[in-house]
């Protein structure tokens, strides 16, 4: 039961590590380098409890033979983290792009307003990247539970 308690602390301890590491950065006004490097260690020490955790077999999802719902297998839960990741770094990506294409978008609106439909459709490019990776999660979503 003990060690239940301490992966998550670890884990949560591991997550606040970068924040403490940022605010003592930006006070003093040093290069946030240090910074970044400690916040890769902890995202490193995270991976690696998380991946303690089901190889140690602390955590366990027993069912009943009977039984018609089954525990989450590895597979499975790599497969919902790469629909989440594939969200997530998509719209990051889209982001981006919105975040350069659209103050351009303006600027080239308000020298020349014929230019509008051109800009939009550059803005719109950078969106699209966004939905195409909500389409990659549902059909790996859909995969996962066929």
């Amino acid at each position: 039961m003990l060690k239940l308690m301490l992966l998550p602390l670890a884990a949560v301890v591991l997550l606040l590590v970068p924040f403490a590491l940022m605010a003592k950065k930006i006070k003093s006004g040093r290069s946030p380098k240090g910074a970044f490097i400690g916040n890769l260690c902890t995202f490193a020490g995270v991976m690696l409890t998380s991946i303690i955790v089901p190889i140690g077999n602390f955590v366990s999802a027993a069912t009943e033979e009977g039984s018609a719902a089954a525990a989450l297998s590895t597979g499975a839960g790599l497969g919902y983290l790469a629909a989440g990741l594939s969200v997530g770094l998509s719209c990051i990506g889209a982001g981006i792009a919105v975040g350069a294409g659209a103050p351009a978008a303006i600027g080239a609106t308000s020298e020349d307003p014929k230019n509008f439909v051109k800009s939009l459709i550059f803005v719109v490019l950078g969106e699209g990247i966004a939905l195409y990776g909500l389409l990659i999660s549902i059909l790996i979503i859909s995969g996962i539970g066929g």
